[in-house]
């Protein structure tokens, strides 16, 4: 295979250089002019380079590419789509997924007053509208229900006045999808690269970065090559990416897993009365929590229904139900966070166990939805070229699995810093502090302390059996609504996230919590925020007292020049050339410009040999 390589030689008359080329080895023979000795003399340098031989097919085109653009989003998600449509109100914009025209799998839902302030960030900041076709459904109360525990009654609803809204994610994917040619490009392709160290990929050559962008190989479900050329990448490929490597500095928990099997179902009316629920679940209310367990009372073989309530005590699942129009609902069974995962098929079990014990009678399934959300876990490592946006940059809320609304609250954020840095003055962009920038804003110091209380929530509830869920919810949603409601939210810009923004909120809403919660719930939480700092190091104390400094920044820090001390040289040179006995410069001392192409002028006077691979 041929090897193409580049160098410079300092002026002087070379004698004699070969280059030999393998497969898999390249020798350089150069014949160096010694300069340590008055008298000139010659030696062999040889240099051997181990270098695995690339195809023709894995190498990038030499002059052009088959596009090129401001930003690449790979991905086609709610994240990446959100993002692509912000950042193409003022770049050219592609977004690559194999799978663009897929619908989206699962269902979501969102609280008003978050949707709306979304809403009005991406017209008032980006001129992009949501149209209100996006919400395919408003409940104006939300119901729980935490009965068997702590003396509350099995069947006592808790009703909380937030209004709550399903997405028509038809709806919302199509909102966020070209609509002209202003808006980004579609390429169905998906990259073919593996990240194996900090801005370092496999296969070679496959992903490449340079100081003015990057020249990545994508390929097509048909394995056709499409190779771009852009000025940075957005990594939108989930939580499980392989462009963007985790965080190892940092003490981090591995993440837990939200795992729930949905259903959107027809249910069987004819017998019922009262026509305005469905079981107990009123249409006009959304579901939140189902916590209770008398689904496994009903009659059975005594060993096999012990059995499967002692499980589902210690591994609790809740049902989630949203009403729809006339006899429609969509059920889900939920894991809310387990490490390691709760089984797929034990949530569908007891969905249907707990429809069947609340007399409600599938006559259809439309839709079946699979739910896998991994919570927690390390954040990106810093200083990588290409960003990670959404499940890629852990953006999940690690205490509750919710994801849509700080995803596309955050690509505002991150759009106006990319949009900020690639514009700029009209001088070529530092795109490693674009980069920089743009994780900045997903993970300022202030957010990652905000996140780290967060994450301990997160290994709370997955400790806890169905009592302690039941006694930690029914407490928390006795909190004011702001407070819970910012915890809930846990991203800048979501409304009553300026409760929890600082150390001294996040204090005063811990303290309050633990007021609201049944002693016995209350005593396990001291507990285990002593053993887990004691355990985890600093992250929670430091989210909650001003004393223990600020997480790492993602900033971007000017790496230490290679400087000398040029007056010192400078003397050097002078003395030297006023010198009767020594005439040579060494090299250290020598100005730049005197260092020469091979094609330039060839003095009499050696210099040095520099060579690049």
């Amino acid at each position: 295979m041929m090897h193409t390589f580049s160098w410079q030689i300092a002026a002087f008359s070379l004698p004699k250089t070969t280059i030999k080329t393998t497969n898999s080895i390249t020798t350089i023979s150069v014949i160096e002019v010694a300069t340590f000795n008055p008298h000139l003399t010659a030696r062999l340098t040889t240099l051997k380079l181990s270098s695995s031989p690339l195809s023709a097919e894995t190498q990038p085109p030499t002059q052009s590419f088959d596009e090129t653009c401001d930003v690449l989003v790979l991905g086609s998600g709610p994240a990446a789509r959100a993002i692509a449509s912000l950042l193409s109100t003022n770049l050219d914009v592609i977004l690559a997924d194999q799978n663009y025209y897929r619908s989206w799998p699962p269902n979501y839902g969102v609280w008003e007053d978050e949707w709306e302030a979304i809403r009005t960030l991406y017209k008032d900041s980006f001129s992009h509208d949501l149209p209100d076709d996006c919400i395919d459904r408003r409940w104006s109360v939300t119901d729980c229900y935490f009965g068997g525990s702590f003396d509350i009654p099995t069947e006592q609803r808790f009703r909380i006045d937030r209004p709550y809204y399903r997405i028509d994610k038809y709806a919302l994917q199509k909102a966020l999808s070209p609509k002209d040619n202003g808006e980004y490009r579609i390429v169905k392709a998906n990259h073919v690269s593996q990240a194996i160290n900090v801005n370092l990929y496999s296969p070679a050559n496959s992903l490449v970065h340079d100081e003015l962008g990057s020249t990545i190989q994508l390929q097509t479900k048909e394995k056709e090559n499409v190779w771009v050329r852009s000025k940075l990448i957005l990594d939108c490929t989930g939580h499980e990416t392989k462009l963007v490597l985790k965080d190892a500095k940092i003490k981090s928990i591995p993440p837990g897993f939200q795992i729930a099997y949905g259903a959107l179902v027809t249910v069987d009316e004819t017998d019922v009365i009262d026509k305005t629920c469905i079981g107990p679940y009123d249409k006009e209310a959304m579901t939140l929590f189902d916590y209770r367990t008398d689904h496994f009372d009903d009659d059975d073989d005594g060993d096999k229904k012990e059995n499967m309530l002692k499980k589902a005590e210690k591994a609790p699942t809740f049902m989630y139900a949203m009403p729809l129009k006339d006899n429609r609902i969509f059920f889900e069974e939920t894991s809310l966070v387990a490490r390691p995962a709760l089984s797929f098929q034990d949530c569908k079990d007891r969905c249907f166990r707990r429809l069947d014990h609340l007399g409600i009678k599938v006559v259809d399934i439309e839709e079946e939805e699979f739910c896998y959300i991994p919570m927690g876990g390390p954040l990106p490592a810093k200083d990588q070229r290409v960003v990670a946006f959404g499940g890629a940059s852990a953006m999940v809320h690690p205490s509750t699995g919710y994801n849509l609304c700080r995803n596309m609250m955050g690509a505002g954020a991150v759009a106006k810093v990319i949009i900020e840095g690639l514009k700029g003055d009209g001088t070529p962009p530092n795109l490693d502090k674009v980069a920089a920038n743009a994780y900045h804003a997903m993970w300022s110091p202030s957010n990652i302390r905000q996140r780290n209380f967060a994450v301990f929530g997160g290994e709370f509830l997955m400790k806890q059996n169905v009592e302690g869920l039941r006694g930690f919810f029914d407490g928390f949603f006795r909190l004011p609504m702001e407070l819970w409601s910012g915890f809930l939210a846990g991203w800048p810009g979501l409304p009553n996230n300026d409760k929890h923004e600082t150390w001294f909120a996040r204090l005063y809403f811990g303290l309050t919590f633990v007021s609201k919660l049944p002693p016995k719930v209350a005593l396990d939480m001291l507990f285990s925020i002593i053993t887990y700092s004691v355990k985890e190091g600093i992250a929670l104390p430091q989210s909650v007292t001003p004393f223990l400094g600020e997480p790492d920044s993602y900033l971007y820090v000017e790496r230490p020049k290679n400087q000398g001390d040029v007056a010192a040289k400078n003397e050097a040179r002078r003395m030297i050339s006023e010198s009767k006995i020594e005439n040579v410069i060494p090299v250290p001392f020598e100005e730049e410009e005197n260092v020469k192409d091979i094609t330039g002028s060839a003095g009499t006077e050696a210099k040095d040999v520099l060579v690049k691979i």
